[in-house]
């Protein structure tokens, strides 16, 4: 089956082609001057018309200011002919800017205006993509079906040029994966060699229509979680749980029942309120309010910070971690609009995330088992400062969207313990989970 794009632990032989390919750029001068500044390649496998097998590389966007470079398939519709449509309307437009730097001109601002809309729709109607059943679509209509507008750079990702290149060439997809090659920016969370999902927000609509005939893996966010979970404290007020991977905490867009609902399933007679949140591939240590006034203190107590709250985790191996052995991870975080539910790390807009760190053992392999104490609250914050290369420069194990998908199975990541002080009672409660398998 061929690779599902947007969570993917990535074929052994498609591994080693990118091994190749980044063996390939790091002995080329010209290669690695190009892409020096980092860059998301993609990988696809292909069976040739004469039954053989092959390897197509791709580069998102441009590669040292070029679309076409030898060795990487061409890109869908290529934008860098400077006596083509594309460069002499942006030309037009960068001149009005010019103008408009100077003096202020709201007739200048309407052509301005009207011609960048211009040019966006005719981009988007030349950037003709194909399936695998073989039909045929602008990406504007792609996006259209669905009642959206593709965004700014939808179509110069790599996975949909190394699609588009196969079936314009007769070739049959068998597997694909895209890498990172080269440092990344600030705000950035990649890691050379370590492969990523396709973006939601350019490819998701678009490798949606251009994988339709194609027997494609399931999506694995989507299986069914194992229901076994247990149950570590419960009165009249609260509940406290040991969720396991892979379970919703609360109700999402999927379907599948959440922890919270199976609580509430198996109480019919009481209600069941979330007080905070784990993630989906994330267990351990969860609480429940069953009434209203519980429910708003236990978040009080979160939003204060009066909790304390532990984490476990496996970080990938590598190079020997030459790091101190505990310290602060003082990076913040902000959504990455472009590519949800991904997070980035950005200084200016960011929002203030502190993590603590030690780390328990060091393994041959260079993988590290690692215990987080954080000090704030941020959505992927831990998964975050491990992967960052301002953290600890590790992803977590099982964790696709930054970098740690080279091993099949779950997110190693448990929240193992939780004190907080009972609503009602006043008493301290802690509690303790060393229920992980990793």
């Amino acid at each position: 089956m061929f690779t599902y794009p947007f969570c993917y632990t990535p074929a052994p032989d498609i591994v080693e082609a990118a091994e190749r390919m980044i063996r390939q750029i790091d002995n080329t001068p010209a290669l690695r001057d190009r892409f020096a500044e980092g860059k998301m390649l993609g990988v696809l496998k292909v069976r040739l018309q004469d039954g053989g097998v092959d390897y197509l590389y791709a580069f998102s966007g441009l590669a040292g200011g070029e679309s076409r470079v030898p060795g990487f398939v061409p890109p869908i519709f290529d934008l860098t002919d400077p006596e083509g449509h594309y460069r002499k309307t942006e030309a037009r437009i960068s001149a009005l800017s010019a103008q408009l730097r100077e003096r202020s001109d709201p007739a200048l601002a309407r052509e301005r205006k009207a011609l960048s809309v211009e040019l966006q729709d005719w981009l988007f109607d030349h950037y003709i993509v194909h399936n695998a059943r073989g039909e045929a679509c602008s990406i504007r209509e792609v996006f259209a079906r669905k009642g959206l507008v593709p965004p700014g750079g939808t179509g110069d990702c790599a996975g949909p040029k190394l699609l588009e290149h196969a079936y314009r060439s007769g070739l049959e997809p068998l597997a694909m994966g895209e890498f990172w090659y080269g440092a990344p920016s600030g705000t950035e969370i990649r890691i050379q060699g370590r492969f990523y999902p396709s973006c939601a927000g350019k490819c998701g609509p678009l490798l949606g229509y251009m994988l339709e005939g194609l027997d494609v893996d399931p999506n694995p966010l989507a299986a069914t979680p194992d229901p076994d979970y247990r149950i570590l404290f419960e009165d009249d007020t609260l509940i406290v749980a040991d969720k396991p991977s892979g379970m919703l905490c609360v109700p999402g867009k999927t379907g599948e029942a959440s922890l919270q609902e199976r609580l509430a399933a198996a109480r019919p007679d009481e209600q069941v309120y979330a007080c905070h949140r784990l993630d989906r591939d994330t267990s351990g240590i969860i609480v429940y309010a069953k009434t209203l006034e519980a429910q708003a203190d236990i978040e009080r107590q979160f939003q204060r910070r009066t909790t304390r709250k532990s984490y476990i985790a496996r970080l990938s191996g590598g190079t020997e971690f030459e790091g101190p052995g505990r310290g602060l991870i003082s990076l913040p975080i902000q959504l990455d609009y472009d590519d949800r539910p991904r997070r980035m790390v950005d200084f200016a807009t960011g929002k203030p995330a502190e993590t603590e760190y030690e780390i328990l053992r060091r393994d041959p392999g260079g993988e590290l088992l690692v215990r987080f104490v954080p000090r704030t609250g941020r959505t992927h914050q831990l998964r975050v400062h491990a992967a960052h290369r301002d953290g600890l420069a590790r992803p977590i194990l099982g964790d696709p969207l930054y970098g740690g998908n080279n091993r099949p199975g779950r997110l190693c990541l448990h929240a193992e313990s939780l004190a907080f002080t009972h609503p009602r009672s006043g008493e301290l409660l802690e509690f303790r989970s060393d229920n992980y398998d990793f």
